[in-house]
């Protein structure tokens, strides 16, 4: 896909694509995949890919989990990241949620042993539900010790979803797991 051999990044659901574009800026020595269904967010990638002269950035208009099931092989990721996914507020929504069981396990087989997955939200909620599931995975470690949340990794650029929600008073949670 990138024509060379680099650690490889997945981001799902990358929103207007800054912060994928920010990662790629500043790690050209790393390759990074996006996937977003939003394709207003694609089109804004897309510019800012090739006003930016981005070469180490590749995006799929597709659904997250078809991606994951069906179009990578395994151990292909070195890092994996799901900043603020939609949280399905409503119960009966809950099971829209991106961060499943079955999907935990599906990420893992496509990431390398040692990759990392980080997750973001700031929907209580949704994080510890995250987290319980992360935590119950057999294919994940917390990377914290007495495992729970991280703090905000400086790496992580602020998204867009972050800033609105710390304008609306939310706490941000991070979670930081390996592959085991």
């Amino acid at each position: 896909m990138f024509g060379r051999h680099a650690p490889r990044t997945l981001e799902i659901g990358f929103g207007n694509g800054d912060n994928l574009a920010e990662l790629a800026a500043r790690h050209p020595e790393r390759d990074y995949f996006g996937v977003e269904v939003h394709e207003p967010g694609v089109g804004h990638l897309l510019l800012r890919i090739e006003r930016e002269g981005l070469e180490n950035i590749r995006i799929a208009r597709h659904d997250a989990v078809e991606v994951v099931n069906q179009w990578l092989p395994p151990g292909v990721l070195d890092e994996a990241l799901i900043f603020f996914p939609d949280p399905w507020h409503k119960k009966r929504h809950h099971k829209r949620r991106l961060v499943k069981p079955a999907f935990l396990a599906q990420l893992a087989r496509v990431m390398a042993p040692g990759a990392r997955l980080h997750l973001a939200t700031d929907w209580a909620p949704y994080a510890e539900q995250m987290l319980e599931l992360c935590e119950a995975s057999p294919d994940f470690e917390n990377t914290l010790a007495g495992g729970g949340y991280a703090p905000r990794p400086e790496t992580r650029p602020v998204t867009k979803f972050e800033r609105r929600g710390l304008r609306l008073g939310h706490q941000v949670f991070d979670l930081l797991y390996r592959r085991g």
